[in-house]
């Protein structure tokens, strides 16, 4: 699907042992790339990345994006010919209560990649992950396209939409020659799948309730959001990192994509919970909490750029999505399945079976 491109190619994933960032390590690493980590050291377990396999990847590395010489220092040990930026402070309710600390790992260190990215003479495509919660949002309930103006009233948000900043002005000042790498930001909405243990999210709180026999809380019943299947999330930075990698400089579209479901993929935080318990079955209670930090109620993604620009479209719609996830959480924790890693593999082989041009009828 993504030809050889990451083949033989030395990969850097910060953020490596993060929900998303160990799917995308395992991902990389079956596509044939030479896959290193840097992070911070991993949460107390359960985590997705305490399942995969040691051979994963070649080197895993700690460090805090926030001390801008250990990361330059690492980065040249690790010697990327790409890189994914997946490292950040990323929930919403902590960064009301780390406001620093969110804006120096999510705006600083992302300056502080790209400085080092620069001055090493990285060549290949950089990725660095955003938000959908980086744009300016008036509660008008339309989709955000790329051009819309960004902001932020939390700070996690704006500490997103700063980022965004940092890579288009460190873009056009610093990479902007020939042999510089092209830099482009991603703005993903809410992900889900198996391994994924991080607090205040839904499938995560819903798990921890089920598993203790528990109703699942759910704090902002009514709250729209893009959910997609961390699959297809994913599938859409490597795609986009195959376009930037294998067109001449000139004419590489390194810019923003906004990476996120069909239509159909917008719904509220109770109607994903009622799709899980279809799978998994048990009851939900409204948790709403009155005067809680505020979180956007209505989040909405606009693709057609990203389709129109890079062919790519998600594979599996919302219900997909969370039955998926469903799947490995009841494999993990009822079965008691001990190969989960395996397991991964194979959610990772249905998808692409699923997204093949012969399976769906259109490119991908």
């Amino acid at each position: 699907m993504f030809g050889d491109v990451f083949r033989g190619r030395r990969v850097l994933v910060t953020g490596h042992n993060g929900f998303k960032g160990a799917w995308l390590s395992l991902w990389l690493h079956e596509l044939g790339a030479r896959v290193t980590g840097l992070a911070l050291p991993p949460e107390p377990s359960p985590t997705l990345h305490e399942i995969l396999h040691p051979d994963t990847f070649e080197d895993e590395f700690v460090c805090d994006i926030r001390d801008a010489d250990a990361l330059k220092g690492t980065l040249a040990r690790a010697a990327p010919e790409m890189v994914f930026h997946l490292a950040a402070q990323a929930l919403v309710r902590r960064s009301y209560r780390e406001p620093r600390l969110t804006f120096e790992t999510n705006a600083l260190g992302t300056h502080h990649l790209l400085e080092a990215v620069h001055e090493l003479g990285v060549t290949g495509p950089v990725i660095v992950a955003t938000t959908d919660k980086c744009y300016e949002n008036h509660g008008e309930g339309r989709p955000f396209r790329v051009g819309d103006p960004l902001g932020g009233r939390d700070p996690y948000s704006m500490s997103k939409a700063a980022a965004e900043l940092v890579v288009a002005s460190f873009r056009s000042s610093f990479l902007d020659g020939p042999a510089d790498p092209p830099v482009a930001t991603v703005r993903a909405g809410n992900v889900v799948g198996g391994g994924d243990y991080g607090e205040d999210r839904l499938l995560p709180d819903a798990v921890r309730a089920l598993l203790r026999g528990d109703p699942v809380p759910v704090r902002n019943p009514r709250a729209v959001r893009p959910w997609q299947h961390v699959l297809d999330c994913l599938s859409g930075y490597l795609r986009l990192a195959q376009e930037l990698a294998t067109t001449p400089r000139d004419g590489n579209r390194a810019d923003a994509f906004n990476i996120g479901p069909a239509p159909e993929g917008r719904l509220t935080a109770s109607e994903v919970v009622e799709a899980f318990l279809s799978c998994w079955p048990g009851r939900w209670e409204d948790r709403s909490e009155p005067g809680a930090p505020y979180e956007a109620p209505h989040l909405e993604l606009d693709t057609a750029a990203t389709t129109a620009a890079l062919g790519w479209t998600p594979a599996w719609d919302a219900t997909e999505a969370v039955a998926r996830s469903a799947d490995w959480y009841r494999a993990r924790h009822e079965a008691k399945r001990d190969d989960l890693h395996e397991l991964c593999l194979e959610q990772i082989r249905a998808w692409t079976v699923d997204a093949t041009p012969a399976t769906r009828g259109q490119a991908t």
